[in-house]
This record gives structure tokens, C-alpha cells and sequence, in this order.
């Protein structure tokens, strides 16, 4: 596993997280916040963030596409992460921004990886040269429970996605792959509960993104990095 070298001009931050943990939200307000600072901000989300990227999403996530079996579903979302990063994301960072984006690698290994029983590695190894190698400098987990995902995902009636609708201990196992993975690579996650207030979650990631600039190209004024 390799990591964008802070040497790079742009900054790659990821949200993770399961079905509702709050990670568009976060991504939203950390755009913003961005922004307001002075920084030049791509904000994108996976699947999807190119025109064949979001046909992807919809033939993956959309009901009644007819059978997806495991390994059908992991190569369309690593099809869909290879143009996203070639067309989107290596761009970005070359220009110098900082690209945030709604889901990456981790999301693979945790739902296709875990959920659907094809193993981590194998996952993790299709994703890296779909992506040539290429991961995020942060990755903030929101780690929600199945239950209070699904309380959330479907509040006001809001219809559930084809793999939303899997069944709890599905999401079960996500969760804990995606908690093995913080463990695993601590230097590049931040976990948060996701049951925390908007404003006090938005806070924490704002603090460790400006710790993470400070030291970062990105973080610079122009002309000084």
C-alpha cells in the first residue's frame, strides 16, 4: 500500500463510512469550510464523479438491473474508480487542490471485501492497479451502527438503494471491516462516532485537516510551496 507523498501539490481526503453514517454532510461542510479558508476545492463521490463513473452507479446501485453477482459488483466499482481517479482526482492534485471525495478504495474492501466474502486482499490489489496505487493522504471514518444507519438512510420515507436494502448483518460485517482497516493504517484515518452533533464532528475533522495543511503544499500560500 502506497500513499500520495506530501511532496505532491494536492491533498486527497476520503469519507468512509456504512449507509448513512452522515458522510455527505461532513464532506459538504469540510467543502465549504475549505473554501471560505482559501483553498481551491474538488468535491466528487463514488461511484461516480465522470460520465461513465455515474452510468456505473446506477447500474450498480439502482433496483432491477437483473443479477450482479460479488465479483461483477467489484469490478464495476473498480471500473468506475479508474476513471475517476485518471479523469478527476490525479488531475486535481496535480493542479494543487484538494480533492474530497464521498467513498474510495476502502469502501471496495469493506462492502465487496467483507460484506460480499471475496477477501480483502484480492479486492485491495484489483483497486491499487485500478487506481495505480494511489490512496488517500486522510481517510475520515464516521462509524455508524447498522441500526442507527438504517434509522437514518430511511427517514421521511427515503427509498434504500440496492445495497442499502441488504439486511443488518451485512452492514454488521462492513462495519467492522472498515474499523479494521483504522486499526490497521492508523496514520491515515480519523474515526468518529457518528451519533456526534454535526457541528462537533465538523469540528474534529477541521482540526486534523488544518494539522494535515499545515505541514502540506496544499496548506501554502501560493508560490511558497
Amino acid at each position: 500500500m502506497t500513499f500520495p507523498s506530501a511532496s505532491q501539490p494536492g491533498l486527497f481526503i476520503a469519507f468512509e463510512g456504512g449507509d448513512g453514517a452522515g458522510k455527505s454532510t461532513q464532506a459538504a461542510v469540510l467543502t465549504q469550510a475549505l473554501t471560505d479558508a482559501g483553498k481551491v476545492v474538488l468535491r466528487t463521490r463514488e461511484p461516480g464523479g465522470t460520465p461513465v463513473g455515474e452510468k456505473l452507479r446506477s447500474l450498480v446501485l439502482d433496483h432491477g438491473q437483473g443479477e450482479i453477482d460479488a465479483r461483477c459488483e467489484a469490478l464495476i466499482f473498480a471500473a468506475a474508480r479508474a476513471a475517476h481517479t485518471v479523469q478527476v482526482i490525479a488531475p486535481a492534485m496535480a493542479r494543487g487542490e484538494v480533492v474530497i471525495s464521498d467513498r474510495y478504495i476502502d469502501s471496495s474492501i469493506a462492502y465487496q471485501g467483507a460484506g460480499r466474502g471475496l477477501g480483502a486482499g484480492d479486492v485491495e490489489r484489483v483497486n491499487e492497479w485500478a487506481t495505480q496505487g494511489l490512496w488517500p493522504d486522510l481517510t475520515v471514518l464516521l462509524d455508524v451502527t447498522p441500526e442507527d444507519g438504517r434509522s437514518r438512510r430511511t427517514a421521511g420515507d427515503a427509498a434504500e438503494d440496492r445495497l442499502e436494502s441488504e439486511p443488518d448483518t451485512f452492514h454488521a460485517e462492513i462495519r467492522q471491516a472498515f474499523l479494521d482497516l483504522a486499526a490497521a493504517h492508523p496514520q491515515r484515518y480519523l474515526v468518529l462516532p457518528a451519533g456526534q452533533p454535526v457541528a462537533e464532528l465538523a469540528a474534529a475533522i477541521q482540526a486534523r485537516v488544518s494539522a494535515l495543511l499545515a505541514s502540506h503544499p496544499a496548506g501554502q500560500p501560493a508560490g511558497t510551496a
